[in-house]
């Protein structure tokens, strides 16, 4: 009893002492190295008094905490420029609770938000940084995705409706917080580096936001440009590769447990991707270009346009398993990747979980609709973009579709990854 009593006193100790640290190397004015260890040492002590006298004596104890802050405060308006923050005064409040919490709760949270509380002290600088350079258009994305996840998604019902009983609005709509959800965290990537980005990045960011749309910018761009758009053609087959990646991504969180039958071959078309992209990038005798400016993906007239996308794929894939069988799914996969491979990725991965849909069969009609989706970049470059990008991406896109292709038709029925 008196070791466990011990230990959470030296945990309350250290903590304190770690956001101390923090703060005097800051200069706070109201506390530092030593009042921090100090007041986490309080909060523990009038928890462990709690346990023979009552929890009123942990909510006395946070007046008292909260009253020296006051008095602090006080004090420090007769200064000549008193510091206005709040930051130290929150931070005092917070290890109170947090040494109090020792007591009653689990020494691993509280060690952890401990350090959270010295992590975000110290990032101060940085944090402030990245909010200058957040401009009305970032704000507004990230506003619309608040709205997109947290509003929205939480008043749709979960029940099924519709033929087949396929169609559940919240399902739907999870899966456009995703879709978004992965837009948005590319497009904060992109406003970090801006137009800094080079040709491998340029490609990365430029799959994780919209592999189409890349190939649409940079596409357009070698039209009446001089040059053999070699540049360009690495760009868009990195963002190709990514979107690859993305696939699987999805595959993984909605139907994790397809993954032994579903990865492999998928791996291996990804694979050949990989080693044809690093050829091409190191063979790259053009100097990198900036990337074209992005859009922000949080929209909600483009999440709208995607959850009816999905929602129609998913109805058209019921039903083409229903009167065609799985072969119906191929021609619903081709059709879909030509516009959005993501809805079909999604909506196949559903099947399998479900267990409506086997995952040999799975894997395949994902990839037909990747290979579907790798096609038609292709002819897009071929009506947007000059004849030097449209041999060189031609070539590229030439061999994974060889190799996807074989892929579909040798790959060993039933292999699955031994884990």
């Amino acid at each position: 009893m008196e070791q466990e009593l011990f230990q959470v006193l030296a945990i309350s100790l250290g903590l304190g002492l770690l956001v101390g640290l923090q703060r005097q190397h800051d200069n706070a004015q109201i506390a530092g190295i030593r009042t921090f260890p100090l007041i986490t040492l309080f909060g523990s002590l009038t928890a462990l008094m709690a346990q023979q006298l009552g929890g009123w004596i942990v909510g006395a104890g946070l007046l008292a905490t909260a009253a020296i802050v006051v008095a602090a405060n006080l004090l420090k308006k007769r200064e000549p420029i008193p510091d206005i923050g709040q930051t130290t005064e929150a931070a005092l409040l917070l290890m109170y609770v947090i040494g109090a919490y020792l007591v009653f709760g689990s020494k691993t949270v509280a060690v952890a938000l401990g350090a959270t509380v010295a992590v975000l002290l110290h990032l101060k600088a940085t944090l402030h940084g990245i909010v200058a350079r957040i401009g009305q258009q970032d704000l507004t994305a990230i506003m619309q995705f608040v709205v997109i996840s947290l509003v929205i998604l939480p008043i749709l019902p979960d029940t099924e409706y519709g033929p087949y009983q396929v169609l559940n609005p919240h399902n739907i709509w999870l899966m456009v917080v995703l879709i978004v959800g992965i837009g948005l965290l590319g497009y904060f990537v992109y406003k970090i580096f801006g137009n800094r980005a080079g040709t491998f990045l340029g490609g990365v960011l430029g799959g994780l936001i919209s592999s189409t749309a890349t190939t649409v910018s940079y596409a357009r761009r070698t039209k009446n440009a001089k040059g053999s758009g070699q540049m360009a053609a690495i760009v868009i087959f990195i963002a190709s590769t990514v979107s690859f990646i993305r696939i699987l991504t999805e595959v993984v969180i909605v139907a994790p447990t397809t993954l032994p039958a579903v990865a492999p071959p998928l791996l291996a078309v990804i694979a050949l991707m990989v080693v044809t992209g690093l050829v091409a990038y190191f063979a790259n005798k053009e100097e990198s270009d900036q990337m074209p400016e992005q859009e922000n993906p949080a929209q909600l007239k483009a999440a709208l346009v995607f959850g009816a996308v999905y929602g129609l794929v998913i109805l058209a894939t019921a039903a083409a398993a229903d009167y065609l069988g799985d072969s119906g799914l191929y021609i619903v996969a081709i059709i879909s990747g030509l516009t959005d491979v993501d809805a079909i990725t999604l909506s196949t991965s559903r099947l399998m979980n479900l267990g409506n849909l086997s995952p040999e069969s799975g894997w395949r009609v994902i990839l037909v609709a990747g290979l579907s989706n790798i096609a038609f970049k292709g002819a897009l470059v071929g009506f947007l973009g000059n004849k030097g990008l449209l041999a060189k991406i031609s070539l590229l896109f030439g061999i994974v579709l060889l190799g996807g292709l074989l892929v579909l038709w040798w790959w060993p029925e039933g292999y699955t990854l031994q884990v």
